[in-house]
C-alpha cells in the first residue's frame, strides 16, 4: 500500500503539478530567475544592518540552505537517476532545476513576507506561517499538517538516512565500524545544535564553501582530463532525454520520472523546506531572499548535479548494457576511481561525510522550526530540548539500522509535503506577484536597494515587528 501510494504520487501527480507550477511561475513572473540572475551576487555581498547580531545575513541564509540542498542527492541521487533513468534523466533534472528556481523564488519570498518575530528578536517563518497568515486562520489545519510532515520527513526520516549514508560510506572507504561513526556524529551534532540557528549557520559558513568548492574543483579536473568528450556526453544526455538512445536506461518515461523525482529530492524547490531558513534572514525586501534562494537551486542542480553526472558518464564504471553495474554512491565512487585511482573513492567518501553532516544540521533546523510552530506553549523549551536529544539518538541509531522502510516512508511523506506546499503557493501566488511588483517598480524607479514597507500591505496580516520602519535598514 505504501509503495502504491508513493508510485501514484511520484509517477503522475507530482510530475504534473511540479512542472506545471514551475512553468506557470516562470511565465507569470516574467522569467524572474533569469531577469535577476546577475543581481544575485550583488544581493549576497550587500551589507545590511543586523539587529544585535541575532539575525542571519542573506549570505548566511543562502549557505545554510545550500548545506541542506547539497547532500546525498548530488552524489548518490544523480547516480540512481542515471542507473534507473539513463543519462536523459539529467536533462529532466536540469528542467526541474530551472523551473524550480522560479518556484523557490516565490516560496522563499512569501516566507520572508510572512515571517514572525520571536520574543528574543529573532525570526521564524516558512510554509506553516505563510499558510496560516496568508490564507487565514481557517487554513490552520493545513499549516499543522505541513509542520507534522516536515518534522517527520526532515527532522526524523532524513536525519536517520543521512546518518546511515555517512556511516556506510566511511565503512566502505576506511573500514570504520558504523557504530563508531554514529557516536562521533551524534557528539559533534549535539555540540552544535544546542547553540541555535546562529551557531549552525556559523558552522555551515565554513563547511559549505569548502565542501562544495572542493567537489567542484575535482569535477573540473575530471572535465579537463576529458575535454574532447564533453560535447559528445552532453549530446548523449539530450538524446537520451527524448528516447533517441533506446538502448540506454529505461526509455523516455523512466528518464522523466527519475529526473523529476531526483531533481526535486536534490534541490528541494517546491518542498517548502528552504523557506524555513530563508525566513530567518534580515534583509530590506522579501524579493531579495527569493532571488538568493533561486540561486541556491542553480548551485545545487545546474552546477553540482551536472558535475556528478559528468564524472559518471565520462568514466568507465557505468555500463547501461550490464546488469552488474554498481549503483548509488558506489557508482559515483567507482566512476571517480576510473579517473583518479583509489583517491577518487576516498574523496567521494569524505565529500559524502561533509555533505551528510551539513544536511543533518539543516534537517535539524527544519525539525526545530516545526516543533516551534506546533508547541507554542509554556513548555516550549522542554519540547525543543527533547527534540534535540531525539536528533542525537537518531544520529547513533541511523548508522546501524536497516533503513529500507525509512526510505519508503520518506519518499511518501516528502511527496505529500510537496503537494501541500504547492497548493498553498498556488493560492498565494497573487500575493507573491504584488510583492515582486513592489520590488520591480522600486528598481525601475532607480532605487538600487528596494525596501519593504509593511504598512503599505496592511491587508495581508503581516507581523509588523518583523518589518521595522524602512529607515532602520
Amino acid at each position: 500500500m505504501l509503495s502504491l501510494l508513493t508510485d501514484l504520487l511520484w509517477s503522475k501527480v507530482l510530475i504534473a503539478v511540479l512542472i506545471g507550477i514551475g512553468i506557470w511561475f516562470t511565465i507569470a513572473t516574467r522569467f524572474v530567475q533569469f531577469r535577476y540572475f546577475g543581481n544575485m551576487f550583488k544581493i549576497l555581498t550587500a551589507k545590511h544592518h543586523e539587529a544585535d547580531g541575532k539575525h542571519l545575513s542573506s549570505f548566511q541564509a543562502l549557505i545554510l540552505s545550500v548545506a541542506g540542498r547539497v547532500g546525498g542527492g548530488n552524489i548518490a541521487g544523480v547516480a540512481v537517476a542515471i542507473t534507473l533513468g539513463g543519462p536523459g534523466a539529467i536533462f529532466w533534472m536540469w528542467v526541474v532545476g530551472l523551473m524550480g528556481m522560479a518556484t523557490s523564488f516565490v516560496e522563499c519570498m512569501l516566507a520572508q513576507t510572512y515571517k514572525t518575530a520571536e520574543n528574543d528578536g529573532t525570526y521564524r517563518g516558512g510554509p506553516a506561517y505563510y499558510i496560516e497568515r496568508g490564507l487565514g486562520k481557517q487554513w490552520k489545519w493545513l499549516a499543522v499538517i505541513y509542520s507534522v510532515l516536515l518534522l517527520a520527513t526532515f527532522g526524523i526520516a532524513f536525519t536517520t538516512l543521512q546518518s546511515y549514508s555517512v556511516a556506510t560510506s566511511l565503512e566502505d572507504a576506511f573500514g570504520i565500524q558504523p557504530y563508531y561513526s554514529g557516536i562521533a556524529m551524534a557528539f559533534v551534532v549535539g555540540l552544535i545544535i544546542f547553540g541555535g540557528v546562529k551557531r549552525i549557520a556559523q558552522v555551515a559558513e565554513v563547511l559549505v564553501p569548502i565542501m562544495a568548492g572542493g567537489y567542484l574543483l575535482i569535477a573540473l579536473i575530471v572535465i579537463a582530463m576529458n575535454l574532447s568528450l564533453i560535447p559528445e556526453t552532453l549530446m548523449l544526455i539530450i538524446k537520451s532525454a527524448f528516447g533517441l538512445e533506446p538502448a540506454i536506461g529505461g526509455g523516455i518515461g523512466a528518464a522523466i520520472l527519475m529526473g523529476v523525482k531526483r531533481g526535486l529530492f536534490s534541490n528541494e524547490a517546491g518542498l517548502g523546506s528552504a523557506p524555513n531558513v530563508a525566513a530567518v534572514a534580515y534583509i530590506p525586501h522579501p524579493a531579495n531572499q527569493g532571488i538568493v534562494q533561486a540561486f541556491s537551486v542553480f548551485i545545487d542542480t545546474i552546477v553540482l548535479c551536472t558535475c556528478t553526472a559528468l564524472i559518471i558518464l565520462l568514466g568507465t564504471a557505468y555500463d547501461p548494457t550490464s546488469t552488474d553495474t554498481v549503483q548509488g554512491v558506489a557508482l559515483t565512487q567507482a566512476s571517480l576511481a576510473t579517473h583518479m585511482g583509489d583517491y577518487g573513492r576516498m574523496f567521494v567518501s569524505i565529500a559524502l561525510l561533509l555533505f551528510g553532516f551539513s544536511t543533518v544540521l539543516y534537517n535539524y533546523y527544519l525539525g526545530e522550526n516545526s516543533v516551534s510552530y506546533l508547541t507554542k506553549s509554556d513548555n516550549h523549551g522542554f519540547y525543543m530540548n527533547s527534540f534535540r536529544v531525539i536528533i542525537i539518538c537518531l544520529c547513533c541509531t541511523g548508522a546501524i539500522l536497516d533503513l529500507g522502510t525509512v526510505f519508503a516512508f520518506a519518499d511518501l511523506t516528502m511527496g505529500l509535503l510537496a503537494l501541500v506546499n504547492l497548493v498553498a503557493l498556488a493560492l498565494l501566488f497573487k500575493v507573491a506577484k504584488r510583492i515582486m511588483k513592489d520590488f520591480d517598480s522600486q528598481r525601475q524607479s532607480g532605487k538600487e536597494t528596494p525596501t519593504f514597507e509593511a504598512e503599505r500591505f496592511d491587508d495581508l496580516d503581516l507581523d509588523t515587528a518583523s518589518w521595522p520602519n524602512k529607515d532602520n535598514h
